[in-house]
């Protein structure tokens, strides 16, 4: 409710501008009386182009109407009386208008709440100018709309002085007529008598000469005002253009960058509506200059006066068209990008809108949109103005759609939500190239004219680079592709060239984007976790930060050619945590109880001064996407001695079978979490709660328990320094028993249903448990393998 408090003290065009969102689409008195229940409704949770969420719109709607009726039932007294069948009233309407379309209503509203919003924030920092942002963009904005206002201006003044010449120009027309007359009535005194002929020759030979000499000097005074109101357009067309170029060269050029970058997880590219205000005032201040341009053009056609402003007008015109061209053919976007790793036979979405097709009633005539793909030859030749008309590299299915025009925000868009790569031809490669290194790109393009047919427009826009596969193992280096195009590119840049190395505090700026993007976490990667990834990625011993400032990494460093040792890039280490992260272990690395980026040295080293029974959890080096266990432990081969141990790294195979905190739970020689919690402290929450089920026909429910086949003292001894001093130069073993698992018999959970019927699923999982069970050794396997 405080933002409708607060648009309620808007003034002057603001207030204009929050009145006319309001009209028989949604009434300004449900905004009013609903404004709390509006406000606190997760609208932005909902997506409108995923037609599943319109289910979530229905309740909602439903949720409105119902809550406008229970108001107004509750109206009593005369006023009451009134409200209640108002607002009974716009309950029906709401029904009838949305009823049929649910996300039209969230579309409605969204934008209700957005522009309102954005209309409080510009009115809060034109009143205090030291409240903006730091960025300065409420100062870009005021400049915009000052620019605007001057604009307006100028125009007014224009139109000013076009009546101004009109008036004149058909005052002289009138005079020129009578100039006309006169020499008619000159030509016809012969018939008069010769004494009064010539007393009325003189006379008319007089006004003659008087109106032939007004008419020069009004022709001269016409040219000229011709002269100064075409030097005035020319003037209003060069504040135009600079004004579009900053609008569709910086503001519009910056959200595409937005929503590049939003791809490797990046803050959201914000909406597109303020940049359509924009966009629109631009359209309809070009049109309205093109039109008095037209007019004085027409003047001058009707009274050809000789000097060089038929030639400026000719230019004028040519330059309003390109302006308006350019506007119209930069303004149709992507608002919604395909996805940028594409698998064939998959269904995929994506939504193009042009900015000012409201402005110019396109929609009066809805053009079709066309989704090509091509690949990244075809999109230079086709940036090159190059004949490349039913060139493509692949077959889309659903590939054309009519744009939709919706009259409660204005905007103009196609949705295109069933699109099938149903083939794809590629190119040959060029060296160690493999094909998830090819880019490909989702060519939209649409015709449309504008004016009734003055001018048509054949309008093209690229989607952002796409990786196309056929498997889901491709998935990863695919990424990997995007991920270095995202970040790396450049504005305006030759289809798809990026740098092939780029500066190491590049590269952390674009993990630790991704990273926190899909552990969905404020929990970034410290400077430590950078020394351990930049480490890892030159093969480097360094620990000083600085050595890697000013290091460039390459592409083939990054995901071509795999880490010493290993069979695998960095890039696919990198992206094997996400996956663990993301699937099983977020809210551990939210609660910090994963230091996850350290070696094994380093995990030995700071464990060694830690009581037993301490212990961290680090990521695999060896395996893609595993996390281990290391803890400080007594030696049972050398009592009095102290060793640190490292468990066999569990995957997400493992996790989806029983979780970490459960895990941990079950190993009773881990007590304290590094430095030193108490690992219930941090665990407990996580896990799984007894099963209280009573025991059914005989048959009992298993339970799976961790467990590592090692005795460990429950004592907890003081490290000393000289076992330190010795462990510090021992080996730190890993306890390959990644599946040992004990079976304990729990009385309280049948296998069976309720109705007897056989759980499938249960027995499936035990079934698995056993096979990991069988295929281990006979005895405990010690193996000193870097994990």
């Amino acid at each position: 409710m405080a933002l409708w408090i607060q648009a309620q003290h808007l003034q002057g065009d603001a207030l204009h501008q929050m009145q006319s969102l309001y009209g028989q689409h949604f009434p300004i008195e449900v905004r009013h009386y609903m404004a709390q229940w509006l406000e606190a409704q997760p609208w932005d949770a909902l997506d409108l182009e995923n037609q599943q969420d319109e289910f979530k719109a229905k309740r909602m709607l439903d949720s409105l109407i119902q809550e406008l009726q229970r108001r107004a039932e509750h109206q009593m007294g005369e006023d009451g009386f009134l409200l209640k069948i108002k607002l009974g009233h716009y309950a029906s309407q709401l029904k009838s208008t949305y009823d049929s379309c649910p996300l039209e209503l969230v579309r409605c509203v969204k934008h209700i709440l957005y522009t309102e919003q954005r209309l409080v924030q510009d009115a809060s920092n034109a009143s205090s100018p030291g409240a903006g942002p730091v960025d300065g963009t409420p100062q870009r904005y005021q400049q915009i709309n000052q620019t605007f206002e001057e604009l307006r201006v100028m125009m007014q003044e224009s139109e000013n002085d076009l009546r101004k010449l009109q008036h004149s120009q058909e005052y002289f027309i009138i005079q020129y007529q009578e100039s006309l007359r006169i020499q008619a009535q000159l030509s016809s005194t012969s018939s008069i008598a010769p004494a009064e002929r010539v007393q009325r020759e003189t006379s008319l030979q007089s006004r003659k000469s008087t109106l032939e000499a007004w008419l020069t000097r009004e022709a001269n005074t016409l040219q000229k005002y011709r002269q100064e109101l075409a030097e005035k357009y020319q003037r209003t067309l060069t504040l135009l253009r600079k004004q579009q170029a900053l609008i569709v060269d910086d503001e519009l050029i910056q959200w595409k960058r937005r929503q590049q970058l939003s791809g490797n997880g990046g803050p959201a590219e914000g909406g597109l509506d303020m940049l359509q205000a924009w966009c629109e005032k631009l359209a309809d201040m070009i049109w309205q200059n093109r039109q008095q341009i037209r007019r004085v053009e027409h003047l001058t056609q009707q009274l050809p006066i000789p000097g060089p402003t038929e030639e400026l007008l000719t230019e004028l015109n040519a330059t309003v068209t390109d302006i308006i061209s350019a506007l119209v053919t930069s303004t149709f976007i992507i608002e919604k990008q395909p996805p940028q790793v594409l698998k064939t036979q998959t269904k995929f979405s994506a939504t193009v809108r042009l900015l000012v097709g409201g402005k110019l009633n396109v929609h009066m005539n809805p053009p079709q949109v066309k989704a090509t793909i091509i690949n990244e030859q075809q999109a230079k030749a086709l940036l090159k103005n190059e004949n490349t008309r039913n060139d493509s590299s692949g077959e889309i299915l659903n590939n054309n759609c009519v744009m939709e025009y919706h009259q409660t925000t204005g905007t103009l868009s196609a949705h295109f939500r069933t699109m099938s790569l149903k083939r794809i031809k590629r190119a040959d490669r060029r060296g160690a190239e493999s094909v998830t290194e090819e880019k490909f790109t989702v060519l939209f393009e649409s015709q449309f004219s504008v004016g009734g047919n003055e001018l048509v427009f054949h309008v093209k826009t690229l989607s952002l680079p796409v990786v196309v596969i056929v498997h889901g193992s491709q998935d990863n280096n695919a990424m990997a592709t995007v991920l270095w195009d995202n970040a790396f590119s450049e504005p305006g840049r030759v289809p798809f060239v990026v740098p092939d190395k780029i500066v190491w505090p590049q590269l952390c700026e674009a993990l630790n984007m991704k990273y926190k993007s899909e552990v969905q976490s404020d929990r970034g990667l410290s400077e430590d976790n950078l020394l351990f990834l930049a480490q890892k990625a030159f093969s480097s011993s360094s620990n000083n930060p600085e050595d890697y400032r000013n290091m460039t990494i390459t592409w083939s460093q990054f995901n071509r050619e795999s880490l010493p040792g290993r069979n695998f890039t960095f890039w696919q280490w990198f992206d094997g945590v996400i996956e663990l992260m993301k699937k099983h272990l977020k809210s551990h690395w939210n609660d910090g109880a994963i230091l996850g980026f350290l070696n094994k040295q380093q995990a030995q080293d700071m464990l060694m001064s830690k009581p037993n029974g301490t212990f961290l959890l680090r990521f695999s080096d060896s395996e893609i996407g595993g996390i281990t266990i290391a803890w400080v432990a007594v030696n049972p081969n050398k009592p009095g001695e102290r060793m640190v141990w490292n468990l066999m790294p569990f995957t997400t195979r493992d996790f989806s079978i029983r979780s970490l905190a459960d895990r941990i739970s079950d190993l009773n020689h881990l007590l304290f979490l590094y430095p030193s919690q108490p690992k219930d402290e941090v665990f407990s929450r996580y896990c799984t709660p007894p099963n209280s089920k009573a025991v059914g026909d005989g048959y009992v429910k298993p339970e799976i328990k961790q467990v590592v086949k090692v005795e460990f003292s429950s004592a907890i001894p003081e490290p000393s320094p000289g076992n330190s001093s010795f462990i510090e130069h021992a080996a730190s073993p890993t306890i390959s028993q990644p599946h040992n698992f004990t079976i304990y018999p729990s009385m309280n959970d049948p296998m069976l249903e309720t109705e007897g019927e056989f759980d499938l699923d249960e027995t499936m999982d035990m079934a698995r448990q056993v096979e990991e069970f069988l295929r281990q050794p006979m005895e405990t396997q010690w193996s000193g393998q870097q994990s």
